[in-house]
């Protein structure tokens, strides 16, 4: 028999469909997983088989995100680390994370997709690329079932060492044979290309400063025989564009052009360091970028030009990016941010043009196309970050597409006094936790705790670890 759900009696109903409809009294029906009706409460089925009362709630599509280390969870706060750039703070992370074994993989991994739904994160891309002490990616793909989240797995790699001019110690890196074999095996195990799947892998080779030329290309050579996407990091920071110029004589995007790496089926962490050239090059080769506000801060790498980039047409999705840049895995916080740092770079911006005239004020109704809006920054959270990873089963709430979404409670403290405009409280005020978070249909989270596993000892295991993990012991 199918499995029926029925979430009625929204405040409102946020679907982020073709007309961007906000349904006051809204609801929605749900039959294995699959919407089949949105609308107005009193316009849909009056039972099912899980009824969700959302009286006094928002509810949103489940947000989608594009970059991630989940194993970093071990690391978060790490000292040695709190006050570095990017290649100092990964040196200090690096022969950690190598220490990283299959019960540690596995408490990280849970750690980190729990917070994500508590934040309302359905789709999860994970970036995870040092296979060391017995770790694979098998067992993060187990932990995010067992919790029940939609999880694309990056089977990543890094083979160039500091031996060979790389960045990472030499006995962090893999065999690239090894890797490419190993990459035949998880794609062929676990990946899942039907509408809803909630499995999918990814080739994701490291960085321009941790794989070699041949890495790339042959990895872009199988990920497109395998119908699988492509991801990397690129153009984080100026210390990886002195790299590549130093190395290889051209800037990261076009050293990547070179190697096949442009296309609709690849995305890039940060891609915060582009010209306009470079913009335009993404956005007529179908490039994706993933926007990670509070790592580019914590690590002082700057900030990406989003405004040029939805502009232009480049698909942009948000990240967390690793919990050790970023120290949390929360995608209401990034939605803020995102927002947040987009204002701040507009208020750098100069204040007379190339002749020398000066421009209107920032809030002259002519500039009004300049600010992200709270809409935009939650466009970013849900559709952009679908488009990304190549999911059009996701991202909106309209008939047909996956039963992923999650609601917050508007009778808070924190949103009192702003029930002007309930939609962009959700992004102007703080943060909160979801208090029903759904994922296929399925209850993730249920007045605000995870409700698929007892998370308690999973903590505690965690942290054990963690402090073990750290110590070398």
């Amino acid at each position: 028999m199918p499995q029926t759900l029925l979430l009625k009696n929204a405040d409102i109903l946020v679907t982020m469909d073709g007309e961007r409809r906000e349904i006051t009294g809204g609801g929605l029906f749900a039959e294995d997983g699959i919407i089949r009706q949105v609308g107005p409460s009193g316009e849909l089925p009056q039972t099912a088989d899980r009824v969700i009362d959302a009286a006094g709630q928002i509810v949103l599509p489940g947000f989608v995100n594009t970059h991630h280390h989940l194993n970093q969870t071990l690391t978060r706060n790490l000292p040695a680390a709190q006050n570095n750039n990017l290649f100092p703070w990964l040196q200090a992370h690096y022969r950690v994370w190598a220490k990283t074994h299959p019960e540690a993989s596995r408490a990280s991994t849970l750690i980190g997709l729990a917070e994500l739904a508590l934040s309302g994160c359905t789709t999860i891309f994970d970036h995870t690329y040092l296979f060391q002490s017995g770790n694979k990616v098998d067992y993060q793909i187990e932990a995010a079932r067992d919790l029940g989240v939609r999880f694309h797995a990056s089977r990543g790699s890094m083979s160039l060492g500091e031996s060979k001019g790389g960045l990472p110690p030499d006995v962090c890196v893999e065999d690239e044979e090894h890797i490419l074999n190993d990459s035949i095996r998880v794609i062929d195990r676990y990946h899942d290309a039907s509408h809803g799947a909630m499995t999918r892998i990814v080739l994701a080779p490291c960085s321009p400063f941790s794989v070699s030329e041949n890495l790339l290309r042959d990895s872009a050579l199988l990920a497109r025989d395998k119908g699988v996407m492509l991801h990397t990091h690129l153009c984080e920071t100026l210390d990886e564009e002195r790299y590549t110029m130093e190395r290889f004589g051209k800037r990261p995007v076009e050293w990547m052009q070179e190697l096949g790496w442009t296309g609709p089926d690849v995305w890039f962490a940060h891609a915060i360091h582009v010209d306009d050239d470079e913009i335009r090059l993404f956005a007529a080769t179908g490039c994706g970028a993933a926007h990670c506000p509070c790592s580019n801060m914590r690590l002082a790498s700057g900030i990406a030009p989003v405004k040029k980039y939805i502009a232009a047409g480049v698909k942009v999705g948000l990240g967390v990016d690793g919990s050790a840049s970023n120290d949390g895995s929360n995608m209401l916080m990034e939605v803020r941010q995102a927002m947040l740092l987009a204002r701040l770079n507009l208020g750098l911006k100069p204040v007379v043009d190339p002749q020398g005239n000066a421009l209107p004020p920032l809030s002259h109704p002519s500039r009004a196309e300049e600010w992200m809006t709270a809409r935009e920054a939650l466009e970013l959270a849900t559709l952009g970050g679908a488009a990304v990873l190549g999911r059009s089963d996701v991202g909106s709430l309209e008939t047909g597409k996956c039963a992923d979404f999650f609601t917050l409670d508007l009778n808070t403290i924190h949103f009192a006094g702003a029930m002007h405009d309930p939609v962009a409280a959700v992004v102007f005020c703080a943060p909160q936790t979801a208090k029903t978070t759904v994922v296929n249909g399925r209850v993730i989270v249920e007045n605000g705790r995870i409700v698929t596993m007892d998370m308690a000892p999973v903590i505690r295991d965690h942290n054990r670890m963690s402090l073990e993990l750290a110590a070398g012991t």
